[in-house]
């Protein structure tokens, strides 16, 4: 690796990282006031904003996006923190830290449709309370798309919280957590309280960042609302892709208001967290000294437990939902299984999912293999010149996660249809790009700068220069990690929707997108069929991560655990 193209790595990222999101910003906000000359928009105009406001489900809408953001915010972290406290280093948490991965590697809108095949009056649970009661039909019961977003809570929490179990993950061993822990003990502290008291407050600086991101998300997130949340009216963001995608091309600039509306909750709504972040610390200052060591610490550890494998289970059992229904032949209710199995469904669609499969795969190699390359050179250069990222740094890096992608897609998009890009295959890996290179960085930048400094000194005494020492010695011992923040963000890529439904025009179809376009419609059987595809898209670089380190270190077996 040439010395110029270390130093030009992190510029170069920067770019990547930040270009297309001030690009989209601009490209949303001048709709919002009017300025569309392709639709003949070429005037200053608070008509979208009107319009916007005249709009009946407006507050509801908006409520309904605070509400539901905040409290799977909310509940992510508590149960991530609960979980840590009860159970960090214990034989339970290493057992939840190995189904990490596989919990990640679901897309979302796979966990979200399996969630529904569970918790649906006519679903498995209510099969299971149907026997011994006696019923003969689903119960009258309005629990998927709820009026209060609740399942679309639920949804969104099984999949965020074991993001934020990943996070502070990383971010524990450099606090020394046992020894802490040890110390509150040994002073007659309990251990969730000992935990809450010692490590917390250094943890949580650590990972307020992916909090954040978690809040934008949630607040935001389109391909799990539209598939478990209230439809009259939808979420914000459900609503802002409705006025996008309307044959009423006059709709966009209603759209881009929208968008802008919703940007502006996004910062209320963290800047209400900050406040309750102030709030909290200032008001448990004196009990952190009070010397209280805790109630009831049994009950808070089986209860961190119990709702942390109930998470887990969900996921897992809602995958083998799909599979069930992609398999069913006539199942009636309320019987547990399907009186008749058939490949009828994997026949009829399997062929056309094929090439969306291809398709799927293509997109998320390319977009992680430049997000790889930009990562790996930026972390090459710290390592060459001595680079080390601040606090701001790491704001720019989480930059696209807290923008919510509906704020500055669509203008994307329209920049996109002005330069002639739009509905391309190159357009639609360059917005993945945008949304994979922050967890590629994530995922390797740790292992990377963890990596025993005394190789590259033992190489170098040698006779080997920078690039001949990156090359055959820091690669290869980095192997296992490189492909594992590989596969991470190939798995985010295969889970976009809104990147790739605004970018690609619809012309670039995957098997997200098609999946979740399916949630209007009621064929389980070809939700399960698009949506174990989907997951098998994720699954499949994580299997390689694992194969390739086996088969190329396969006679050292000292490589074979990375280094």
């Amino acid at each position: 690796m040439r010395l110029s193209l270390t130093r030009a790595a992190p510029a170069l990222t920067l770019l990547a990282l930040l270009g297309p999101v001030a690009a989209g910003l601009l490209g949303t906000v001048a709709p919002a006031f009017g300025l569309l000359p392709a639709l003949g928009a070429d005037e200053l105009s608070l008509d979208p904003l009107r319009a916007l406001l005249g709009w009946p489900g407006l507050s509801r809408a908006v409520l309904l996006s605070l509400f539901t953001g905040l409290a799977a915010t909310a509940l992510s972290l508590a149960l991530t923190l609960l979980i840590c406290a009860g159970w960090q280093g214990t034989r339970p948490f290493r057992a939840l830290e190995r189904a990490l991965s596989p919990l990640l590697s679901v897309p979302h809108a796979a966990a979200a449709f399996g969630l529904a095949f569970l918790i649906a009056p006519s679903g498995w649970i209510a099969r299971l309370i149907a026997l011994p009661l006696g019923w003969h039909r689903p119960p009258d019961l309005l629990i998927l798309q709820d009026p209060w977003g609740l399942s679309l809570i639920a949804g969104l929490v099984v999949k965020e919280m074991p993001f934020l179990l990943l996070m502070s993950l990383a971010a524990l061993p450099a606090l020394r957590p046992g020894q802490s822990l040890a110390t509150a003990q040994a002073l007659g502290y309990g251990r969730v309280s000992g935990w809450i008291k010692t490590v917390l407050p250094r943890l949580y600086p650590q990972i307020c960042l992916p909090v954040y991101a978690v809040l934008a998300y949630s607040l935001s997130a389109v391909d799990v609302a539209m598939i478990l949340g209230p439809g009259t009216p939808p979420p914000l963001a459900v609503q802002v892709l409705k006025w996008m995608n309307d044959p009423d091309l006059a709709l966009r600039l209603q759209a881009a208001a929208g968008a802008l509306l919703l940007l502006g909750l996004t910062l209320a709504a963290l800047g209400l967290w900050r406040f309750g972040e102030a709030a909290l610390a200032r008001l448990s200052a004196r009990w952190l000294v009070a010397g209280g060591r805790g109630h009831a610490e049994q009950f808070w550890r089986a209860l961190g437990l119990a709702l942390g494998a109930l998470c887990a289970a969900l996921v897992l059992l809602g995958l083998a939902g799909l599979a069930v229904w992609s398999l069913a032949g006539l199942w009636r209710f309320p019987e547990l299984l399907p009186q008749g199995w058939s490949l009828r469904s994997w026949m009829r669609y399997g062929p056309d999912l094929l090439s969306l499969f291809a398709r799927t795969l293509l997109i998320a190699a390319a977009s992680s293999a430049i997000a790889m390359l930009l990562t790996t050179a930026c972390l090459e250069a710290e390592q060459r010149h001595g680079l080390r990222p601040g606090t701001r740094a790491l704001w720019l890096l989480y930059l696209p996660l807290l923008v919510p992608q509906i704020a500055f897609l669509p203008g994307l998009q329209v920049a996109g249809l002005l330069t002639g890009l739009d509905g391309t295959l190159a357009a639609v890996i360059a917005a993945h790009v945008v949304f994979v290179l922050p967890y590629a960085f994530l995922s390797l930048s740790d292992p990377f700068r963890a990596l025993d400094p005394r190789y590259a000194a033992v190489a170098h005494a040698l006779g080997k220069g920078a690039s001949a020492t990156f090359w055959r010695v820091r690669l290869p011992l980095l192997l296992r990690p490189l492909l594992t923040a590989a596969a991470v963000s190939a798995a985010v890529s295969v889970g976009l929707y809104l990147p790739t439904l605004l970018i690609g025009g619809g012309r670039v179809p995957t098997l997200t997108t098609e999946a979740v376009a399916l949630a209007s419609g009621g064929d389980r059987r070809v939700i399960g069929v698009t949506a174990l595809a989907q997951t098998s898209a994720a699954f499949l670089p994580f299997a390689l991560a694992l194969l390739i380190p086996a088969l190329v270190w396969r006679n050292r077996r000292g490589m074979r655990h990375g280094a």
